[in-house]
């Protein structure tokens, strides 16, 4: 049982991360929130996402 969770919450992760590298927006996530799969999925996007530039004011 504890193996099956952790598969979802590392597939969750590596989702978020990958979604994050393309660029995708956090609303794509597909996980219910307040899930600890969502919570996997944001951490996963959070860790790889491009920073926005910095824009002057």
């Amino acid at each position: 049982m504890e193996t099956q969770i952790r598969a979802r919450l590392t597939r969750a992760l590596n989702e978020g991360a990958g979604a994050g590298r393309a660029g995708h927006k956090p609303t794509v996530c597909p996980y219910p929130i307040n899930t600890a799969e969502w919570a996997a999925w944001v951490r996963g996007y959070a860790k790889q996402a491009p920073l926005p530039d910095e824009v002057d004011a």
